[in-house]
């Protein structure tokens, strides 16, 4: 069986055999995107930094590429010959303590290493990230760190599906029906926002790769009563792609000015957008 690569900014669909790069591979999101996506067919490379902890948490038959995302020789590993990437990286604080490091420099220094690679991306956000401040928790920097991250895949010209999913593992067990929004409105900061499992946020990060109705679409993914979603071309054909050369996904609330950046982050998203031209 050969790859099945199709590219063009309507559809662009990475299916198995190709090789899938999944970064925060240990993760709670990470680990269960590695056993779908070697379920699905895919040939997995894992990056991790903890070998033992890799080999304890995660199924057989993923490569390992052990090293910091700092590390040019792991990076190099990383990205030889790679068909897509699923992002799962998270700091877990939405007050903003290490997401920078975590949540933007990983996405960064992976996008910027690809060289002439042309990769399809999966990259997991978060609902809600639009909203910059909470009464309770102040000003919200994980998720501008996230957003910003959001803008270097747009600005890096690769295909792509961004997936901002509800509260994890909220959901009742015959919660299984998937819904994607679009236009991040839902701000409550808590489980009203919208539940969904984390197996079902591997599954749609997984299956968006082939899936050409996903691509240059963000949404956000919560589940409601009903049974299980196994159509992935209905569940994102209704929704809209993103514009051709937008920083922030349609219908999002403009809030973040690009003007107003920190000058780094405007600098990294001009030199990825000159990169993919």
């Amino acid at each position: 069986m050969t790859k099945q690569v199709i590219t063009d900014r309507n559809a662009t669909v990475v299916a198995p055999p190709a090789t899938v790069l999944v970064v925060g591979a240990t993760g709670s999101i990470g680990r269960l995107v590695v056993a779908e996506a070697l379920r699905a067919g895919y040939a997995v490379r894992a990056w991790v930094r903890d070998e033992t902890k890799a080999r304890r948490v995660l199924p057989p038959g993923a490569q390992l590429i052990v090293g910091e995302l700092t590390h040019r020789d792991a990076l190099s590993r990383a990205v030889e010959g790679i068909d897509a990437i699923v992002f799962t990286l998270g700091a877990g604080s939405v007050r903003g303590e290490r997401a920078e490091a975590v949540d933007y420099d990983g996405v960064r220094t992976v996008l910027m290493g690809l060289g002439n690679l042309k990769p399809r991306i999966s990259l997991m956000t978060a609902i809600g990230v639009t909203k910059r401040e909470e009464p309770r928790m102040g000003v919200l920097g994980g998720h501008d760190w996230k957003r910003r991250s959001e803008r270097l895949v747009r600005s890096s010209g690769l295909a792509y599906t961004i997936v901002r999913p509800g509260w994890f593992d909220y959901n009742e067990p015959d919660q299984q029906r998937l819904v994607l929004l679009q236009g991040d409105t839902r701000w409550a900061s808590d489980s009203s926002d919208g539940v969904v499992a984390r197996k079902q946020i591997a599954e749609v990060l997984v299956h968006s790769l082939a899936t050409s109705s996903a691509t240059f679409k963000t949404v956000e993914l919560v589940a409601e009563y009903g049974p299980a979603t196994r159509d992935f071309e209905a569940l994102f054909a209704p929704l809209t792609s993103d514009p051709p050369g937008t920083l922030d996904a349609v219908r999002d609330v403009d809030n973040m000015p690009l003007n107003k950046e920190p000058t780094r982050v405007r600098e990294q998203l001009a030199a990825l957008h000159a990169a993919s031209r």
